[in-house]
């Protein structure tokens, strides 16, 4: 790719984003024109889903200035409200001053978990489970020779004790599974279902739920950006000021829940945006998520800001990231697979890579925005132009009825209304 960075984007077409896109990505435009009509036919949806009647649409934007581990990126992203694309794609550019992101991610490992009951000694069967190891993960490992082929099978087996539950204590298994670039579900959950016959003989006991843990904490996405403190100064905002007020609104998500659940909210904003654009399942993502900010027994920011020596900005996110770019969703839908080449993606770990970098490039919009100018302004300026198409406005009265209302700082449809009916 020649850059990320093309300036005036906003202003062009949409048939010719399309195409500027296409070029700077090396692709040819036919490969981006999925995204011109929604990407998929009522055909096709009626066989990915039960009793489908059409299609829901979503626009979908492209996150522009990121550099992910030294490489240029245009970031599809799949997002209904306003001022996510943008933030992100500004707040990418500042950390370009920096080197951009660094993102790393380790193994491709999910759990997959069978819930063993009516076992008689607890104990007795977690040893028994223990010393028959290697013949469970060998069974597991045979299960799918395609993904053995590419390195992946079964890696462990942990035995856990649920000592006291509404229904009494029962056995817990955890099978950690290498899924390698699928999301993984499918292969797990076969995986466990093989499994549990000889669980059962082993333990005397009776494997109940046999399923994925979205919880992937075996599967982590990590990513950091530095912002020199120039780089941060805007209007009458000092660099400094504009720093100091990121690290406090952090240091609030980090200590509160209730601030927690908001700050996260604004990074998965981003993170979901290019999930959903790929086809992955976003819904396992927000699980995972919200399930490992309260790993320490309190809900708490996933990412943290700080300073450097030299006092730039420093930002860093870790959370799982089970998502994949082979079966389901993703190998299905036109657009899904146009959002991968145009990303020109060739792991599941460089999805990940990507995705974590928009959410901390999300997070630090959302931060700088609510510790300076406050969150409306910007947010306002794009919400207006939706309210002002929903009150009946069409072609350049769109703009005008959306900029009185920013004007006046009265954004809603009624007086959306009123600004049409004195101009007709």
């Amino acid at each position: 790719m020649a850059s990320s960075r093309i300036p005036g984007f906003y202003n062009l077409s949409l048939a010719e984003r399309l195409t500027r896109a296409a070029a700077a990505a090396d692709q040819t435009p036919d490969v981006l024109a999925p995204w011109a009509s929604g990407g998929l036919s009522p055909e096709a949806a009626d066989h990915m889903v039960e009793n489908a009647i059409g299609l829901h649409s979503l626009p979908v934007g492209l996150g522009l200035n990121f550099l992910v581990n030294g490489r240029e990126v245009l970031v599809p992203m799949a997002v209904e409200e306003p001022s996510v694309v943008a933030g992100a794609s500004f707040m990418a550019k500042l950390a370009r001053a920096g080197g951009g992101f660094i993102a790393t991610t380790t193994d491709p490992l999910m759990i997959g978990q069978m819930q063993v009951l009516d076992v008689v000694n607890l104990h007795e069967a977690k040893l028994k489970l223990y010393e028959k190891k290697a013949e469970l993960l060998a069974e597991a490992d045979s299960i799918d020779p395609i993904l053995k082929k590419f390195g992946g099978g079964a890696r462990d087996l942990e035995v856990r004790i649920i000592e006291s539950s509404p229904i009494g204590g029962f056995l817990v298994i955890h099978l950690i599974y290498d899924v390698r670039d699928a999301m993984g579900a499918n292969a797990v959950n076969t995986a466990c279902e093989r499994l549990a016959p000889q669980v059962e003989r082993i333990t005397g006991g009776r494997v109940h739920l046999r399923i994925l843990s979205n919880l992937a904490d075996r599967r982590l996405a990590r990513v950091r950006c530095t912002i020199p403190v120039k780089e941060l100064a805007f209007d009458d905002f000092s660099g400094e000021t504009v720093r100091d007020g990121i690290i406090a609104a952090y240091a609030f998500a980090a200590a509160d829940p209730y601030r927690a659940a908001t700050h996260n909210k604004g990074i998965m904003n981003g993170v979901d945006a290019v999930v959903l654009a790929t086809g992955n399942d976003w819904r396992a993502i927000e699980a995972g998520a919200h399930a490992y900010a309260a790993r320490s027994g309190q809900y708490t920011s996933l990412s943290t800001w700080g300073v450097d020596v030299e006092g730039s900005l420093v930002g860093s996110l870790e959370m799982p990231m089970a998502v994949g770019i082979i079966g389901g969703a993703t190998k299905v839908h036109p657009a899904a697979k146009a959002a991968i080449q145009l990303m020109g993606i060739k792991t599941a770990s460089e999805l990940a890579e990507i995705i974590v970098s928009v959410g901390l490039a999300q997070n630090m919009a959302a931060l700088r925005a609510l510790a300076t100018e406050g969150i409306q302004r910007g947010h306002m300026s794009l919400h207006a132009r939706q309210v002002a198409v929903a009150a009946g406005a069409e072609g350049e009265m769109i703009e005008r009825v959306a900029a009185q209302m920013v004007a006046e700082k009265t954004v809603r449809i009624d007086r959306a209304e009123e600004i049409l009916k004195k101009t007709k």
